[in-house]
């Protein structure tokens, strides 16, 4: 069994998100020793956000590509045959101004290939990645879960879910440590549900 695992966290060892990736990832090859891990730190090592000369390579000719072309599309590459050998994907997914860490969205804008990992159709998009269990570990300063006064600036989680779902991918599940930053009892208080759903 493959799994896939993402941190994008900015905050190195200082990051919840991070020590809580791990702990999933530690109990997953506890119960499951086969399980063999692929770890990107999408902080230290940030794959390019999209330009031009990345999007035009795809279509470029061998010969015609520059260096730069051919090294950001052996990248693609690469993590476009991880994530579809991966049968298990555990994302570290801080919320940063309401959304995702724009290195995570830079990894996602990698994978996200017509053809690859979806298709167009005269009914619409398919997803082609399917079968795959994804775990989100999501971490908020604030509360923004539906029962919250900020229920409508949730735009991590959302777009996760979105992004996984336009890529034919439903098993997502969830491990939030929500308020971190509202007081120590909060954060100790969120940090044990956390911990609490990972060892469920």
């Amino acid at each position: 069994m493959q799994l896939l695992h993402l941190d994008s966290s900015i905050l190195g060892e200082h990051s919840l998100s991070r020590q809580l990736t791990r702990a999933v990832v530690e109990q997953w090859q506890h119960r499951y020793p086969d399980t063999q891990v692929v770890y990107h730190d999408l902080s230290q090592q940030a794959p390019s956000h999209l330009s031009a000369d990345i999007l035009q390579a795809g279509a470029l000719p061998p010969e015609q590509l520059s260096e730069l072309q051919r090294r950001e599309l052996t990248l693609s590459e690469q993590f476009i045959e991880e994530f579809l050998a991966a049968e298990v994907l555990v994302i570290g997914a801080p919320m940063y101004n309401f959304s995702i860490p724009s290195q995570l969205k830079a990894w996602f804008d990698r994978i996200l290939a017509k053809g690859r990992t979806f298709k167009y159709t005269e009914q619409g998009s398919v997803g082609l990645a399917g079968d795959k269990q994804v775990v989100i570990v999501s971490t908020r300063g604030n509360r923004y879960t539906k029962d919250s006064a900020n229920d409508t600036l949730d735009y991590q989680e959302t777009y996760l879910k979105t992004l996984l779902g336009f890529v034919g991918i439903s098993n997502i599940r969830v491990i939030r440590a929500e308020g971190v930053n509202i007081n120590p009892m909060v954060r100790e208080q969120a940090i044990l549900s956390a911990q609490a759903q990972i060892y469920q």
